[in-house]
Formats: structure tokens, C-alpha cells, sequence
């Protein structure tokens, strides 16, 4: 029997709209010691014929910088222990009104500022594939709780990595979106200010179709978010990305200019030459014998 905790979102929905599997028994699989009001709800309204949204019965988890009504938004540090979110941030609205189901919230380190997730609140979350090593932050226990089958997608924020850096340490997808695209009021620190423009919330999955899935429930204009674009995201046909010209840097940011270059190793005494690396073709990689 297929383990109901790995399914893809998309497939959840897919199944619970084809009556083939129930928000209950997904619910019980992922939390077996309680199963949400909002699992039976969502029942309900499978057997009242009612419309379902994109994300009905989906079980997902929320980072615990990010106001759930009702939860904890400690942000990983004791100067908020106990702090618990009054109401829902716009962007968990949304995944509400998509169907989704809230399970809980997940480990950060300190105020967020690291790239592992560990604080004195609740100690430190180990990778799911190796407990030996770090799932990576500070969205690490989103990505811990994903890649765990603990949760089939969930949300992160991100402003120097931290849910990508999480993404990749436990083999899962994380998206950054553009500043603006979903709204961060409700998150904690505040995203305002310089920042806005660094630091976004953006969602984390198993697998990129269930990534869309997510941006496209909480992307849109927020009237209570000043940053937020003020018009929704509208995606390009497939005819029309084949006229799109796309622009790619060469270099990995500023370089010194070739002048200063070569009078800098001058100065040394360095004998300057033009050299290319040899096409080694991954022998790295290959099998040795």
C-alpha cells in the first residue's frame, strides 16, 4: 500500500476530489494522535457536493514566523516564548480558503539568522535523511518536516537563502518568489521597509507542480502589505515563452577591470598568461577502476 504521507500534493487532491481517499484518513495518517476540525469539515463538504478548492484536505505545516491563529510565533528565541499568533497572516488565509489543512508550526533558529535551525527554545532539528547532519535554515523544519512525510508542503520565508539553502540540504523544492508577489504581513520579524525588498515568504514541497499549486493560492495584492504588487501574477502562454528573450551574467557580480588586473599582478612579479581549463568532461564523476 502507498504510504499516503510521500503522495504529492496534486495527487492528494486529485484522489480526495475522486473519492478514492478522505480528508479524515489523510489527516490521521500524517497526525495519527488528532485529526483537525477542519479534516471533518472538509469531509463534510465532499459528501454535501460542495466546490472544493485546489488544496482540499491537504495537510501542510507553516513556519513558525508566520501568524496561525492560535499558534506558536516564537521566531526561535526565548524574547518570544509563548507568543501565540491572535490571528491569520493574509498569505494562511488563503491556504485556509484553498482547502488546506493546518497541522502546526515549524522550528527555526534564533530570529531566524542561521543557515541550520537550532535555539533554546526547542533545541536543534536534524535532517530527516541523516540525523547526523542539518536540514539546513532557517526554514529547516519546514524542510525537515516535508522531506519526512510529516507534512506534504508547507511555507518558509527567505532572505539570504533560507529556504533554499533548506530545500537543498533535504532534497525537496523551495522557491524564493519575486519581492512583492505574496504578502508578508503577519510574519515576524516584520518584513517592511529595505528588507521588503530581501526578505520574502515563499512556499516549500516535494515537487515543483506542488509548488505552483501553493504561489498561486497566496500570490496576489494585500491591502494590508504596502510592498505587495498591486496586481496578481499572470502566467505566459506556451507560444508566448518561445518569443521571450532571456539574459544571463557571464560573471558572478562586480569584476576588476583588466588594466588594474594585470597592473595588480605586476606588482608581484607574476608572469601573466591566457589559460582555459582543459575539457575534463566529469571525469570526477566517473566509475573508477
Amino acid at each position: 500500500m502507498t504510504d499516503l504521507t510521500f503522495l504529492t500534493a496534486t495527487t492528494m487532491v486529485a484522489q480526495i476530489r475522486e473519492k478514492k481517499l478522505s480528508p479524515v484518513e489523510l489527516t490521521e495518517a500524517h497526525h495519527p494522535e488528532r485529526v483537525e476540525r477542519e479534516a471533518r469539515e472538509a469531509q463534510s463538504a465532499i459528501a454535501e457536493g460542495r466546490v472544493l478548492g485546489p488544496l482540499h484536505g491537504v495537510p501542510i505545516s507553516i513556519k513558525s514566523s508566520i501568524d496561525v491563529a492560535g499558534m506558536r510565533i516564537e521566531s526561535g528565541t526565548r524574547l518570544r516564548a509563548g507568543a501565540v499568533a491572535a490571528n491569520d497572516a493574509p498569505l494562511v488565509q488563503r491556504l485556509r480558503r484553498a482547502g488546506a489543512i493546518i497541522l502546526g508550526v515549524t522550528n527555526t533558529p534564533e530570529l531566524l539568522m542561521a543557515w541550520e535551525t537550532d535555539n533554546l527554545l526547542y533545541g536543534r532539528t536534524n535532517s530527516s535523511w541523516d540525523v547526523e547532519r542539518t536540514p539546513g535554515g532557517s526554514s529547516g523544519g519546514e524542510a525537515a518536516a516535508i522531506a519526512s512525510g510529516m507534512s506534504a508542503a508547507g511555507v518558509g520565508s527567505d532572505g539570504g537563502g533560507s529556504i533554499r539553502v533548506p530545500a537543498h540540504f533535504s532534497g525537496i523544492c523551495g522557491l524564493k518568489p519575486t519581492p512583492g508577489r505574496l504578502p508578508s504581513t503577519g510574519h515576524f520579524p516584520a518584513s517592511g521597509g529595505p528588507f521588503a525588498f530581501l526578505g520574502v515568504v515563499g512556499p516549500m514541497a516535494r515537487t515543483v507542480g506542488d509548488l505552483k499549486v501553493l504561489f498561486e493560492v497566496m500570490q496576489g495584492p494585500d491591502d494590508g502589505d504596502t510592498c505587495a504588487a498591486p496586481v496578481p501574477v499572470t502566467w505566459p502562454a506556451d507560444h508566448e515563452l518561445m518569443r521571450r528573450k532571456i539574459g544571463y551574467f557571464e560573471d558572478d557580480g562586480p569584476t576588476a577591470v583588466p588594466w588594474l588586473r594585470q597592473k595588480s599582478a605586476g606588482q608581484f612579479g607574476w608572469q601573466r598568461m591566457r589559460w582555459r581549463t582543459p575539457d575534463f568532461r566529469w571525469s570526477h564523476f566517473a566509475p573508477r577502476v
